[in-house]
């Protein structure tokens, strides 16, 4: 599996795993009707921020994440990212592979933290993931997430220092 930048050329790729995962509504805040225009926008980040996809040696698209600064000015120091792994091609480590680039990137980028803002309780694979990886829950907002067979169920914080 190689882990290289994002291009225009990658979304017919990513959007029919991307649509499938936004579409299901139960680990995302988007809009479960995300067109596939409006969510090239939000997912295909510029520069300063990335956007890769994970690929293998055939050149399949297998998963892809986001990376940029948590908020602006006085909090610009601190990173975020959003995974997204083809289920297809679950199971296999792109999800791991793609966190552990992530933190990379954020270390090489000079951010002194990770933290992600809205994390489905629910979504007991990433949350594990992400404390395998060394996150903890800071907080959890109860009922932030409408999710489509539980509830309303929480969005966990999570974060990482660097």
């Amino acid at each position: 599996m190689d882990i290289r930048e994002a291009t225009a050329g990658d979304w017919p790729a990513i959007w029919p795993f991307f649509h499938r995962i936004v579409a299901a509504g139960d680990t995302f805040t988007y809009p479960p009707d995300l067109g596939r225009e409006e969510g090239r926008g939000w997912w295909l980040l510029p520069a300063p921020n990335r956007t890769v996809v994970a690929v293998d040696g055939a050149g399949t698209v297998l998963g892809t994440a986001k990376m940029n600064n948590n908020q602006v000015g006085n909090g610009s120091h601190v990173a975020s990212a959003s995974y997204m792994v083809d289920p297809a091609h679950g199971g296999r480590g792109v999800g791991r592979a793609l966190v552990e680039h992530s933190l990379d990137w954020a270390r090489d980028a000079g951010f002194r933290a990770m933290q992600f803002n809205a994390v489905v309780e629910t979504n007991v694979h990433a949350v594990r993931l992400y404390e395998d990886l060394g996150f903890r829950v800071v907080g959890t907002v109860p009922e932030a997430f409408q999710h489509p067979a539980r509830g309303y169920v929480g969005l966990h914080i999570m974060h990482r220092p660097l």
